[in-house]
């Protein structure tokens, strides 16, 4: 390519670029980990967020099991990344049996991209990818607005490879302006017949078809041999991917927070400030460090690690339970003791009990 030729490309870039952050993907470089580091025992059917913020494996049907780590092999630049470990092997894949790693876009964050209009912009996703041997996965694109999607293959070697996938426009359905979910991106892993029977839509977008999503993957579960490594990823506007965006470890971390706070564990660190509302219940209340996506829902590590402290005296909680009164910048809950010892209208907070293991996990994941 000649220099005016490059120089071209990099001004067409440069203009199709909004302003602001460019990568539409959070957590890309896989820095943030709240939830933990490792999570063992994933697959059969359900849907989970593990280690990784913002990134959910999603499976069903299948016998395959896996683990999912955050750990610090990168390319260089890169101090972390997913690792999939596959511990139970899946080699007869029944026809709805499938395994993705994905995240998804609220809509308000994607008006840029102007999709469904005749201004639609191109998009470019790149990442850094690498595995125990040569397979080829597939990454799909989803409007969940308009029920429609694109699909891209890509290799795996043993060393890392940065692949760039660039999307045509999509001049038909436009994203919702609101916090629900408009854009999946999957990486996906394993799939049945279901997904891999028809042919696969690469060159443009195109109304759902289940069979036409993913022809030509290989399977991951197909040996306890088989790890997938991914970090570096990239989602921006134009036609050519350029350097990852490396933000700070605490502007990341606050982006991950919109969608799940983590509260603990902190050895005898209070969790809420306090008021007794009977002699048996104490109603908490704190602050959120950024505003949620939504209302959140709350969930308790064992009632037994946390305890309410009052006028120099301790007592430990019996029950725990979220409240309705709770907004996207503050929760509410409701502690419960098992004898009468607390005095209605009295001040107090409720703080871990010795061991730092007390937790609530604040959630307002799409």
């Amino acid at each position: 390519m000649s220099k005016a030729a490059e120089l071209a490309k990099a001004g067409e870039t440069l203009t199709n670029q909004p302003s602001g952050r460019k990568n539409i993907v959070t957590n890309g470089a896989m820095q943030v980990a709240q939830r933990g580091t490792s999570a063992t025992g994933l697959g059969g059917d359900g849907s989970t967020y593990n280690t990784c913020d913002r990134w959910k494996i999603s499976t069903a049907d299948s016998a395959g099991r896996l683990t999912m780590t955050q750990t610090a092999d990168g390319p260089s630049g890169f101090a972390n990344c997913i690792k999939l470990d596959c511990t139970t092997a899946d080699t007869s894949i029944a026809a709805g049996e499938y395994l993705v790693l994905h995240q998804n876009f609220e809509g308000q964050d994607l008006q840029q991209i102007k999709k469904g209009t005749s201004d639609a912009e191109i998009i470019t996703l790149s990442f850094y990818v690498k595995a125990n041997a040569a397979f080829t996965f597939g990454v799909e694109l989803v409007d969940n607005d308009n029920s429609r999607q694109i699909t891209k293959l890509y290799n795996t070697t043993t060393g890392w490879v940065r692949h760039e996938l660039t999307f045509p426009a999509d001049t038909t359905g436009a994203f919702d302006d609101d916090v629900g979910s408009s854009i999946s991106l999957y990486f996906w892993l394993h799939a049945g017949a279901t997904y891999t029977s028809g042919t696969l839509n690469t060159a443009a977008w195109a109304g759902q078809i289940n069979a036409n999503r993913l022809a030509g993957i290989d399977s991951f579960y197909s040996s306890t041999d088989n790890n997938f490594f991914l970090t570096g990823v990239q989602l921006e506007i134009g036609s050519q991917a350029t350097n990852f965006e490396h933000r700070s470890f605490g502007e990341e971390l606050a982006l991950c927070q919109r969608y799940f706070y983590m509260i603990g564990p902190d050895a005898e660190c209070a969790v809420a400030l306090a008021f007794a509302r009977t002699t048996q219940t104490a109603f908490g209340i704190r602050e959120l460090p950024v505003t949620m996506r939504a209302t959140p829902s709350l969930a308790f590590s064992d009632v037994t690690q946390f305890e309410i402290q009052y006028l120099g005296s301790v007592v430990t909680t019996s029950g725990m339970a979220a409240s309705g009164e709770m907004s996207p910048q503050i929760i509410g809950f409701q502690a419960t003791v098992g004898s009468a010892v607390l005095t209605a209208g009295q001040g107090m907070y409720i703080r871990d009990k010795d061991g730092g293991d007390a937790t609530i996990s604040v959630s307002a994941e799409l």
